[in-house]
């Protein structure tokens, strides 16, 4: 089974815009479950909400319960690199989450997600997704060219619980991680993922470029990033279905 995922109503409404699911949801806690079939194959699209706890939930429920193998996260995400404007789709081929760490003299410092801060070494870079999923991204990209209004990139996507409001920090976040852009929950559904043994694919639309006023754009933006992610995932199904 796929297993997609997004977090808010505008992002499901997209997917199920271009997904056949059933009518009638299942509700699992915070979770929502639409389950269909794309090509034959069975498919579910889950609402999880906002955040690393939510979207951790739902990838945790599509495995242990739904049985997915495969999940995919699209959405929106604030852009960290000023090469990529508004509307950019990225492919997520680097993940990481950059809000756990040690706190010491009033100062934070990130580390790998999961490990004992203590003497632990600083984050430094994203972790790459396999060489299979990373294939099939430049495939999916490949095939997307011509059909978006700007081509896709394979990009960095680094993960926080806080909606990124502040150029200063963007270009930091650009500058320390390579990242490209900033979500609230892909690096936690890499980390569900991951101990499962299962692949995920997250495709980010940006919504804004996340600085002072990116709270003025993201309302404006949000329903066509969420449509372009969306328009993505049927032509990820075909390639997934063809290996």
């Amino acid at each position: 089974m796929y297993a997609i995922l997004c977090a808010t109503p505008e992002e499901l409404a997209a997917l199920k815009a271009t997904l056949h699911t059933d009518p009638e949801p299942q509700v699992h806690g915070p979770t929502t479950v639409w389950t269909g079939r794309h090509d034959g194959e069975p498919i579910a699209v889950a609402l999880a909400g906002i955040g690393k706890v939510n979207a951790a939930a739902a990838a945790t429920l599509l495995l242990a319960v739904f049985g997915a193998r495969t999940l995919v996260f699209a959405g929106v995400a604030g852009g960290l690199n000023p090469r990529f404007p508004v509307g950019s789709v990225l492919l997520g081929e680097r993940l990481a989450i950059h809000d756990y760490g040690l706190v010491s003299g009033r100062l934070f410092t990130p580390t790998a997600y999961g490990v004992i801060p203590i003497g632990a070494p600083r984050l430094a870079r994203l972790t790459p997704a396999s060489d299979p999923v990373r294939a099939v991204l430049v495939r999916l990209a490949e095939k997307l060219a011509g059909r978006l209004d700007a081509p896709p990139h394979l990009g960095g996507v680094i993960t926080a619980d806080y909606f990124l409001n502040c150029a200063e920090t963007r270009d930091e976040l650009h500058a320390a991680f390579g990242a490209d852009a900033i979500d609230m929950e892909s690096g936690a559904v890499a980390q569900v993922a991951g101990a499962w043994g299962a692949e995920l694919y997250v495709i980010r639309t940006l919504s804004d470029l996340a600085g002072e006023d990116s709270h003025l754009t993201y309302g404006e933006m949000a329903a066509m990033a969420a449509r372009n992610s969306a328009l993505c995932v049927p032509a990820l199904l075909e390639i997934l279905g063809g290996r």
